[in-house]
């Protein structure tokens, strides 16, 4: 388990972290569980339940997605610093993609019950992690939104449509 302060300097480079006051900060670094992952281990599959937000410290992890019988597609690659399975803090829906670890990583766990205790004793810290939250959930649509234009002109491309020609 990693020391305190540490963690508090670890959270401070994490985007949604940064505007948390320092004794806010300490206080929900105490509720972070850490957990270490093997290069190829897998931590959750798509379709699996969650509830728990997690924070890269240490390694590269890849996020993907099946596509089509046994091919999956990298929808992306996190490494110290970045977070991911934040939807399952909000929703009860299955894992939306499937989380491997690409080298030897260390990561800190948010479940969803600690946020309802963040919200409960602590709403001024809560509402800096959710604003930080929106803006980062704004970048991540804007980026899909392009990737889905992109998709969609290989498509028309591949297939010969020119629908500037119409």
């Amino acid at each position: 388990m990693a020391n305190p302060a540490e963690t508090v300097v670890f959270l401070r480079q994490v985007r949604v972290f940064r505007d948390i006051a320092p004794q806010d900060l300490a206080a929900l670094a105490a509720t972070l569980r850490e957990t270490g992952l093997r290069k190829g281990q897998v931590l959750f599959r798509e379709g699996d339940h969650g509830e728990t937000m997690y924070l890269v410290r240490r390694g590269t992890l890849i996020i993907s997605k099946a596509v089509t019988g046994k091919v999956d597609q990298v929808l992306a690659r996190f490494g110290p610093g970045e977070f991911f399975g934040e939807m399952a803090l909000f929703d009860h829906a299955p894992r939306s993609a499937t989380v491997q670890a690409d080298t030897d990583a260390t990561l800190l766990a948010l479940d969803r019950q600690h946020l309802e205790h963040l919200i409960e004793v602590n709403p001024r810290a809560a509402v800096e992690f959710f604003e930080a939250l929106v803006h980062v959930f704004i970048d991540r649509l804007r980026a899909t939104g392009e990737l889905v234009a992109e998709v969609t002109r290989w498509g028309l491309e591949a297939t010969g449509l020119d629908i500037e020609a119409r």
